[in-house]
């Protein structure tokens, strides 16, 4: 008797493997049978015409202090994802003392905006080592596994205390007390241990993560652990990962790839096209591939689309830096009546176009909010534009000025419509960088940053972007569906040392998506107030998942939540 039996569908087993028809048997949590299945089972699901596919692997998210009090995870959970890693850019809230609660909340809301309210609300503190972190997650009912990294961050300001916080060199006592700390960590459990190095990753009083400047002999002080341990991946955000230094990727890659030399451990860093040097990239991956063709792991994680700033009356836009914007009383209001209140007001409309158009030189609106530089996102949305889709070229193929043209598209929909404003991946105004990344065959998909941003952007869909635009849509250069799914399931499942899934097979754990692909869609981001206390965040759902199953058991049937909360805590590699 099979507990459950996905029959007739298109199964990509996430190998790369072609695809083919066959059935999937699930039982007591576990994968029994692909092929041909016979016998009776306790619940049966019609796959007919649809894909089948493993659960996705997100490896780089934020969920660190969400997983405290949300069984979902969302929206991680309504974009196919059955397994999420945590702890990633040197972020997170242990170990932790119990004066330093709110330093790490501060340092968590400066470097990935989550509301620091939302954080105070709803953590509810337990603990101060990293192992008794893990037991306070494993006491909470979720949806879907979770996986956690110790964060250089926490562990440098327990150990330094102020001295660490202010990125003070460490002492060889320091770096001893440290590495303790990280082998008790990944004792407990931990998949691997991540730090930040770019400047663009600062706390909320301004000061950049601990460990930004950490110097070779503590980030190898601290990796030597993953390898006396044989465990555990070597995470970061890496000094000028968004153009800030242009000199610093190249000597990153450097260490790196002496550090994964020295200790036998993957190390993973974030990659993307930064404007200031849109070629960078390419050299980046140049020294990935040799460190590989030496046997060295050293694993760029890529993003499948733009990495953007969302505008619109929901997040945030020029016309908030005019005078009218405080003087009239509007920036008071909440954002529906800011819509209603404009969009009822000429004067007022004229005023912010005026006043915006005077401040078409501002560094902030040149560099993030210029109609040039910002694209229609619509709905479904845009993740590639052309230039006509800028707000500038609407503006000209309706002969309009292009400061009242943006405020005329913000006000659409009920003030629901959002610009897309890039600020990586699209510095030729494609995404063709991006498809070379994700077919380099060192690299590993992920930087969706599920759980953060909250206002400013929503990427934790990426997944199902992965599969709508690069393996459906896109007009040149599509993706097979069989790689892009093994891109975010036993890809990203191997890199973590999670071998028991991410693949349709007999014994692997029985986390499936069910996915009606030509019906597959992104719906808008759009800003709901969930968080505790009543704080915000942009969510991005999707159509097309018919059921996502965890474990064997059906956590999602058209997007809606059974109820059903199988998820794990995961304790180290299998």
């Amino acid at each position: 008797m099979h507990d459950l039996v996905i029959r007739g569908g298109t199964v990509v087993d996430g190998t790369g493997a072609p695809a083919r028809t066959a059935d999937v048997a699930i039982s007591d949590g576990r994968i029994t049978e692909v092929g041909r299945v016979d016998g009776p089972t306790q619940r049966q699901i019609d796959a007919d015409g649809a894909l089948v596919t493993p659960g996705f692997v997100d490896i780089h998210t934020h969920y660190d202090g969400q997983a405290t009090w949300d069984p979902l995870l969302s929206p991680s959970c309504w974009h196919g994802v059955t397994t999420v890693v945590m702890g990633n850019c040197g972020v997170g809230f242990a170990p932790v003392a119990a004066d330093r609660h709110d330093w790490l909340i501060g340092l968590m809301e400066g470097v990935e905006d989550i509301p620091g309210a939302a954080l105070s609300e709803g953590i509810r503190w337990g603990w101060e080592s990293f192992g008794e972190y893990l037991d306070a997650i494993e006491a909470h009912p979720h949806v879907v596994d979770i996986g956690a990294q110790v964060p250089h961050g926490a562990v440098r300001a327990y150990v330094m205390g102020e001295r660490g916080a202010a990125n003070e060199p460490a002492t060889a006592a320091d770096i001893e007390a440290m590495a303790a700390i990280v082998r008790d960590g990944l004792r407990a459990g931990a998949l691997g241990f991540s730090t930040s190095r770019t400047l663009a990753h600062r706390a909320i009083d301004g000061e950049p993560v601990p460990g930004t400047f950490a110097a070779e002999d503590e980030l190898f002080g601290i990796g030597a652990v993953l390898g006396e341990l044989g465990t555990g991946v070597f995470e970061l955000a890496p000094a000028g990962a968004l153009g800030e230094d242009l000199a610093a990727p190249e000597r990153e890659v450097d260490w790196m790839r002496r550090l994964s030399a020295a200790v036998g451990r993957p190390v993973t860093y974030a990659l993307l096209q930064n404007n200031s040097d849109p070629e960078l990239w390419r050299r980046q991956l140049d020294l990935t591939a040799r460190a590989a063709a030496e046997g060295v792991a050293v694993r760029p994680q890529v993003h499948a689309r733009t990495v953007s700033i969302l505008l619109g009356f929901q997040t945030f836009h020029p016309f908030n830096f005019t005078a009218a914007w405080g003087e009239t009383g509007v920036g008071l209001l909440p954002w529906e009546e800011q819509v209603r209140r404009i969009a009822s007001d000429p004067d007022l409309r004229a005023r912010l176009v005026t006043e915006v158009s005077a401040m078409a030189d501002d560094p902030i609106i040149q560099g993030f909010m210029h109609p040039d530089r910002i694209y229609l996102l619509g709905d479904p949305p845009n993740y590639e534009p052309g230039a006509a889709d800028s707000v500038s070229g609407l503006a000209a193929a309706d002969g309009t000025d292009r400061w009242s043209k943006l405020l005329e598209l913000m006000l659409a929909d009920g003030g629901g419509e959002l610009l897309n404003s890039p600020v990586a991946n699209y510095s030729h105004g494609n995404l063709d960088a991006v498809r070379d990344m994700l077919l380099h065959p060192t690299s590993a998909f992920g930087l969706g940053d599920g759980g953060a941003h909250a206002g400013q952007t929503c990427d934790a869909s990426s997944t199902t972007f992965l599969l709508t635009h690069w393996a459906r849509d896109r007009d040149e250069g599509r993706l097979p569906v069989e790689l892009a799914v093994h891109k975010t399931t036993q890809a990203t499942a191997t890199l973590y040392g999670l071998g028991d899934r991410g693949v349709l097979a007999p014994g692997f754990v029985g986390d499936v998506n069910v996915i009606d692909f030509e019906r597959l869609a992104l719906h808008r981001p759009r800003k709901v107030a969930d968080l505790p206390g009543g704080a915000s965040r942009l969510v991005q759902g999707a159509d097309g998942y018919v059921h996502t199953i965890k474990g064997g058991t059906v956590t999602f049937d058209e997007g809606a939540h059974t109820g059903a909360e199988p998820g794990t805590l995961l304790r180290g590699a299998r």
